[in-house]
C-alpha cells in the first residue's frame, strides 16, 4: 500500500463510502479505485486527485497532504545514480534489494535521516555527494 493509497481507503472507510460508491461517482472502474488504494497502480493524474478533493469537499491543509502523498506514492520508482557517488549506487541497490526485509520502525528511522540529510545538503554547509569530477 502506498501513502496515497493508505490516506485514500481512511477517508473513505471514515465516511462509510464503498469502493463502488466512490469509483461509481468519481467515473473510474472500482477495479482501479482499489489497485490505487492497495498500490498495485501508479500515482494518480493531478486530474484524478482534484476530483478526489472535490468528492471529499475537503480544502486547504488537506487537500494540500493529498496532493503530497500522491507525490511519493509511486509503487515502482526508478533510482538514477549515473554521476553520483558510487555509494549513492550501493545505497541504491541495497534499498531495492532488501527493502522488504526492513522492519517498520527501520524504515521510519531511514526516512528521517534522509530527509534531514537531504535538508541539510546543498547550500547548507553539507558537501555535494554527486561526483566532482
Amino acid at each position: 500500500m502506498t501513502p496515497f493509497g493508505a490516506k485514500l481507503r481512511r477517508m473513505r472507510k471514515e465516511r462509510n463510502i464503498t469502493l463502488k460508491e466512490m469509483a461509481d461517482r468519481l467515473d473510474i472502474s472500482s477495479a482501479y479505485l482499489s489497485a490505487l488504494e492497495h498500490g498495485k497502480r501508479g500515482k494518480p493524474t493531478w486530474f484524478l486527485i482534484q476530483r478526489i478533493i472535490a468528492y471529499f469537499n475537503i480544502i486547504w491543509d488537506e487537500a494540500e497532504e493529498l496532493q503530497r502523498l500522491a507525490e511519493i506514492s509511486d509503487p515502482n520508482p526508478t533510482i538514477r545514480t549515473a554521476g553520483l557517488d558510487p555509494r549513492a549506487t550501493e545505497l541504491a541497490n541495497l534499498l531495492a534489494e532488501r527493502i522488504d526485509q526492513i522492519s517498520k520502525e527501520s524504515l521510519e528511522a531511514l526516512i528521517l535521516q534522509v530527509r534531514s540529510a537531504s535538508s541539510r545538503g546543498r547550500g547548507m554547509g553539507t558537501p555535494d555527494f554527486r561526483d566532482q569530477t
